[in-house]
């Protein structure tokens, strides 16, 4: 019967050939989250995106309608005065830089 002989330049490049194999699986299971996570944040995006565009277009409905048809000063009013509002105050609140300063007992 023969025996098996294995050299240590054979045990090594063993060893380098499994390393190689189990960072390249690593790899490719994070690749594989990230792209899952890129995929869950494009459709959260879209689907924001969808949902602002379908507001939009409901108001400029609504907006269209009153003015084509003659509304009255106040219907006028608040038909284009309230999503004016309302636009402003999110852009204000978005573009808004705030800081935390925390007060007193703080080292210096």
């Amino acid at each position: 019967m023969n025996a098996i002989s294995v050299t240590p330049t054979q045990v090594l490049a063993a060893v380098g050939v499994l390393l190689v194999l189990v960072l390249v699986w690593r790899a490719g299971s994070r690749r594989a989250k990230a792209a899952a996570n890129a995929a869950k944040t494009g459709v959260r995006l879209m689907s924001l995106g969808g949902r602002v565009v379908v507001n939009a277009v409901l108001i400029v409905i609504v907006q269209w309608v009153v003015v084509t048809h003659g509304g009255s000063g106040w219907l006028l009013f608040a038909v284009l005065g309230v999503p004016a509002l309302l636009a402003s105050y999110t852009l204000t609140k978005a573009l808004t830089v705030t800081t935390y300063e925390p007060r007193g007992g703080g080292r210096k």
